[in-house]
């Protein structure tokens, strides 16, 4: 250290390099080494003398000139040159030494060997220097050795080396742990599909060693690789145990399969599911030859008229014979296959969404009223989004009290607006399926019947079909086939086209498609459009050849409508295929046609939907400034939204500029794109940037502003965010506004319907979860952005509702009531008040005028009892110390009565502390922001089978010979259609519910089998 003081320059040390003996080069290059810190620049002027030591083979520290020599070119910031010489320095470098020289080269030599490692798995022709993956392995094998596994996981999934992922993974502490860290980094961090499938074979692999293996994470690794039959042996292996928690654990796995709403995959794990087997040598006692698993199969099947609950009590009879053919385990297994069956199928899950959403129902129906009212008759833009509105409100619900009590006003839709209103029944009964068909029958097509009802309301009946039936087609779509082939009005095959696009997402049915392509080749412009979008809803994610089929028709046509459409449904048929999708893209985005440009911009936003994908987020910026076409630069802007939905703070981030972009077209890219990617989350910063652009100077960014605002807003509270109150008055204002703009008047009436869309209990979610993209709610608002263009398209909005509610279900999949904890504020997360009826609020219209001498009068007298509040302090009055804050609050002599005036009054009641948490009862409604104050009491007699704050969460029985009390058992009846003269007793409950703060019990009915 002594020397380190006296030394001010290295060139007596530079001049040992000279020296003929190597003991003295030596010694000199060991000093530099310890004062390169401060020496540098001296030193650097004599670089190429070292160099030439590390190049001399016959010295013997080479090594610690090569660490020398790097040395300077790190502080020269030549990092190229310092890492190569770093490598020469062999064990010299310490990977250890916490250092900023050795933090900047380990981070720069794993970056570059990751690039070596990804171009050498790519089969390009690339060395990888030994040296440099001795470096990386050394890094490694001293994170595992110190037990910094993350960050051990974080450098081998980075630099594409499995087996040191899975030296990591097995040597931690919490394998289960480090398990569901790396399934989260894969999906965030892995930017190659192919290696991010390499990456989950590897985890399933490392999973299903463990003793007790997560078999809910197995089965999501497994859907991700697209292994129905992985999922399927895990399914019956549960379902086959002893142990009914396990049953409870298949059960579970099956819902949370389903939330990720990938319909062609689970049909396939579905009919993969082994039958009961039978004894061979007795035969069925039922008169049957069928084994009974084939035959609740059938039953179970997705007909118009079966429900779930009836699909469960039919196996149980069929069951009952056949005690003497299967073995007691077989019988157990027959059950618990039917039931996984029915969760599979989607049937469960919507039977109880619809029960929940229709006993929940909190719209306001004041608020369509008022809307109502303030529409002009004569604006049909403004009369159709009303209709859209209440659609998106009572999305799920099955209440159409509004439009039963609004007949007259509603049958002054016409043609397009006809077609569209009769569309809205199928997003109020979404997920009605049993009845569906029969609450459209008045609307559908009649077989045989000449001059029918009009084209329109049949159209809209197919589409509303599909809508109803969206992504659980099974028992819809060969009617809806029969009605495509039975048809030459291209508005009947618009609706039936999208109906069944709809009904049959991602299936990829030859057949069908076939049939949606034969009227895409009639070359109709309304027609081919719907087909155009309908081709891309069946093949969404297939990534096949057909794509290009459907650019080659693009091509060819005249009809910019169909072109359009074509767009769309390409950009639908790359859905998540990320680099696979690259060369189409790259076709579509270098197109002459801007329409083709437009639809690579959807390519871009499919195709890496959720990956916060750099390289597609860098092309979609370059168009949204450098495209000639206004249309091409707003949905570049608004493709963003799709993009970054996975991380959605950062989409305000990236898109501030752009929403202060002098192209008005822009603004409103960049207003949904935010929409989109927040939708759901109330993010603050969401709502900074929205806020001016809701009062921009161009009227349709205003519209998009505010739906846009009412997306990121739903199920967020006043109490949250206050400014949730200020937007719900400026859209009144809006509303209400004689002079507005039509097309912001349509954007404020369609924010009232998103903010409270399915009856206050539904939220708009991409992600599952499981942190995967539900297909369906992706494609939805893809669509639905297309409404720029065509109004209808409004309506695929509602696919992306998911449910805000913890619904627990028991073993028989019936649900048990019982209570659980939401540790925050009841204020915090309650329902929106209903608004207050217009004749009251007008009685405050004019501002009294004040007299002065009455407000000398009022001094005084506050003056006068401000003097007797402070005597009442002075006496030792034993009452004033009750806790009722007396002091100082101007009131009347008369609380000097006593005590009973303090309880009684209503006003001293306002300053009692609100409860800091709220005993909520299954089923709950229950809002994201909401899900981490959800706790399960510890005395209670249901547990989770795994822990989750909302869903369908299944329930294991800790007293199961108590006997339970369920809920959910009302089930909306079939509902008359407006059109019906005959209004049920639901139509009193609806309103009822409308205003009331509690949903009114359900009126009785008969179910019809």
């Amino acid at each position: 250290m002594a020397t380190a003081m006296v030394i001010s320059s290295a060139n007596s040390l530079l001049a040992m390099l000279n020296e003929p003996h190597p003991h003295l080069k030596v010694h000199a290059l060991s000093n530099l080494n310890a004062f390169v810190d401060n020496f540098w620049p001296e030193i650097s002027t004599s670089v190429t003398l070292i160099e030439s030591l590390y190049e001399d083979e016959e010295f013997d520290q080479r090594q610690l000139a090569a660490l020398l020599v790097s040395k300077v070119f790190y502080y020269l910031g030549e990092l190229n040159d310092s890492l190569s010489y770093a490598l020469g320095a062999g064990p010299l470098f310490d990977v250890s030494e916490d250092s900023d020289y050795v933090h900047t080269l380990l981070a720069k030599a794993i970056d570059e060997y990751a690039a070596l490692r990804s171009k050498e798995l790519n089969r390009e022709a690339v060395k990888v220097d030994p040296r440099l993956e001795a470096i990386v392995e050394r890094m490694l094998d001293k994170c595992i050795l110190e037990g910094k596994f993350q960050q051990a996981i974080g450098i081998a999934v980075e630099c594409r080396r499995l087996d040191k992922l899975e030296e990591a993974i097995t040597k931690s502490d919490n394998i289960q742990g480090t398990l569901s860290y790396c399934i989260n980094i894969s999906h965030t961090f892995v930017n190659l599909r192919e290696y991010r499938r390499e990456v989950l074979l590897l985890l399933v692999k490392i999973y299903q060693k463990l003793p007790t293996p997560d078999y809910l994470s197995i089965c999501q690794c497994l859907m991700d690789l697209d292994d129905p039959e992985g999922v399927v042996s895990i399914l019956e292996k549960l379902l086959r145990s002893a142990n009914k928690d396990e049953a409870l654990l298949a059960f579970q796995i099956a819902f949370d399969l389903v939330e990720n709403e990938r319909q062609a995959f689970l049909l396939n794990v579905r009919d993969r599911l082994p039958e009961p087997k039978l004894k061979p040598s007795e035969v069925p006692q039922h008169g049957s030859s069928e084994p009974v698993g084939a035959q609740n199969q059938e039953v179970n099947a997705g007909s118009d008229q079966t429900s779930p609950s009836e699909d469960v009590s039919m196996a149980d009879e069929a069951n009952t014979p056949v005690s003497n053919v299967m073995d007691p385990a077989e019988v157990t297994y027959a059950d618990r296959l039917v039931k996984v069956k029915g969760i599979l199928s989607g049937e469960t899950s919507i039977q109880l969404t619809l029960q929940f959403l229709y006993s929940h129902n909190r719209s306001d129906l004041l608020i369509l009223k008022t809307i109502k009212q303030s529409v002009e008759m004569r604006n049909s833009v403004c009369h159709s989004a009303t209709i859209n509105a209440n659609a998106i409100m009572h999305a799920g619900t099955t209440v159409d009290t509004f439009l039963r009590e609004n007949l007259d006003w509603l049958s002054r839709a016409t043609n397009w607006a006809k077609f569209s209103a009769t569309a809205g029944l199928g997003v109020i009964h979404r997920g009605h399926l049993q009845q569906g068909r029969s609450l459209m029958a008045p609307y559908l097509p009649q077989s045989g019947a000449v001059g029918g009802g009009s084209p329109y309301s049949e159209g809209g009946a197919l589409y509303a079909l599909g809508l109803i039936h969206a992504n659980h087609g099974e028992g819809i779509k060969q009617f809806l086939r029969d009605s495509l082939r039975s048809t030459n009005v291209e508005v009947i095959q618009h609706g039936a086209c999208l109906g069944l696009g709809l009904s049959s997402l991602g299936t990829a049915d030859e057949e069908i498609y076939d049939d949606v392509k034969n009227v895409l080749y009639t070359d109709s412009a309304v027609a081919g459009e719907a087909a155009g979008i309908s081709m891309g809803l069946l093949m969404v994610g297939s990534g096949s050849e057909k794509a290009s089929e459907m650019l080659a028709y693009a091509h060819e046509t005249q009809h910019e409508k169909i072109i359009r459409g074509l767009a769309l449904g390409i950009a639908l048929t790359v859905y998540g295929r990320e680099e696979e999708a690259d060369t189409l893209i790259e076709q579509l985005t270098r197109d002459q046609d801007p329409i083709l440009r437009y639809g690579g911009m959807y390519a871009l936003a499919l195709a890496y939907r959720g990956t916060a994908n750099n390289k597609a987020i860098r092309q979609l910026l370059h168009f949204a400034v450098s495209d000639v076409s206004d249309d091409v630069r707003r949905t570049a802007v608004l493709a963003l939204g799709f993009v970054l939905y996975s991380e959605p703070e950062q989409t305000p981030r990236i898109v501030s500029l752009l929403s202060e972009s002098y192209n008005p077209h822009v603004r409103y890219g960049a207003a949904l794109a935010v929409g989109i990617s927040c939708a759901g989350t109330g993010l603050s910063e969401a709502i900074s940037l929205l806020e001016p652009l809701t009062s921009d100077v161009v009227d349709f960014v205003r519209q998009g502003a505010l739906i846009a605002m009412a997306m990121v807003m739903v199920q967020t509270s006043e109490a949250i965010d206050p400014r949730v109150g200020n937007f719900r008055r400026q859209l009144e204002k809006i509303i209400l506004d004689k002079h507005e703009d039509t097309m912001s008047k349509m954007g404020a009436i369609l924010a009232s319907g998103i903010l409270d869309a399915g009856g206050r209990n539904v939220t708009i979610k991409l992600l599952s979860k499981s942190k995967h993209d539900k297909v369906t709610a992706v494609v939805g608002l893809a669509v639905f952005t297309q409404f720029w263009y065509w109004y209808p398209l409004i309506y695929f909005i509602s696919l992306a509702f998911s449910p805000t509610a913890l619904i627990g279900l028991n073993a028989d999949l019936k649900v048990p009531k019982f209570e659980f904890l939401s540790h925050a504020k009841p204020s915090l997360f309650e329902y929106p008040r209903p608004i207050t009826p217009p004749a009251a609020a007008s009685a405050v219209k004019a501002p009294t005028a004040v007299l002065s001498t009455s407000a000398k009068a009022k001094a005084r007298a506050k003056k006068e009892a401000d003097q007797k509040a402070a005597s009442a302090e002075k006496l030792p009055n034993e009452e004033s110390s009750s806790g009722a804050p007396n002091s100082g609050t101007g009131k009347s002599s008369a609380e000097k009565d006593g005590d009973s005036m303090q309880v009684d009054s209503p006003v001293e009641k306002k300053p009692e502390a609100e409860p800091s948490f709220e005993i909520l009862v299954n089923p709950a409604r229950v809002v994201p922001a909401q899900e981490k104050f959800i706790k399960f009491l510890e005395d209670s007699r249901y547990a989770p089978v795994k822990l989750a704050p909302s869903g369908f969460v299944l329930l294991k029985d800790l007293r199961p010979t108590e006997p339970e009390v369920l809920s959910l058992t009302d089930t909306p009846s079939s509902m008359a259609s407006p059109s019906t003269a005959s209004t049920t007793g639901q139509q009193g409950q609806a309103s009822a519910m409308a205003v009331d703060e509690e949903p009114q019990p359900p009126q009785p009915f008969e179910y019809a089998t």
